[in-house]
């Protein structure tokens, strides 16, 4: 069974000028979590406190992602959208933080959004297919059949309005795209 991966326990080297560490290593990724991806694109979001971005998904040439926070933290949610899975509409959720240093892996077949907790989140995503626009979607993020504790009320976050008018679950499970 596919699912979220969420890869923990990164070496960081600290000093006195600050950190490094190998944010991704194919070799690594390939034998300690089993993904073989071949990352062709990374995308960079910078977002303000109470922001939520998501629920994507990109079905023409499906995309999976490592996701990861270098500045900030943000809460991670993950829903598997493919019709024939076990796990239907099971929604995953993830803290992930520059100070954390966790990384999820989300596979082709999981709508993906979060929702930035601290004062600003850079998010940075390695993505295994280039983004298509005329094969991407979303899932409303408020939709009440998921039943997202987003942590705050509506009225308080900042969505796009793209998001907000995405489909419901329902809409989406009359014609799924997995």
């Amino acid at each position: 069974m596919i699912k979220p991966i969420l890869i923990k326990g990164i070496r960081k080297f600290n000093d006195h000028r600050g950190y490094f560490y190998e944010s991704y290593k194919k070799s690594l990724f390939s034998k300690e979590y089993n993904i073989k991806e071949d990352f062709v694109q990374d995308n960079h979001s910078f977002s303000y406190k109470n922001t939520i971005r998501g629920l994507h998904y990109q079905w023409d040439m499906p995309m999976g992602k490592l996701v990861r926070v270098s500045n900030g933290s943000i809460k991670d949610v993950v829903v598997d959208i493919k019709s024939n899975s076990e796990r239907y509409g099971t929604v995953y959720e993830y803290i992930l933080s520059s100070e954390n240093g966790h990384q999820l892996y989300v596979p082709p077949g999981f709508a993906h959004g979060f929702i930035c907790l601290s004062e600003t989140a850079s998010v940075l995503y390695k993505c295994t297919s280039e983004y298509n626009s005329d094969g991407e979607s979303g899932i409303n993020p408020f939709d009440s059949s998921l039943n997202i504790d987003w942590g705050i009320i509506r009225e308080e976050c900042i969505v796009s309005n793209k998001d907000l008018s995405a489909l419901s679950f329902l809409e989406y499970k009359k014609n799924p795209k997995f």
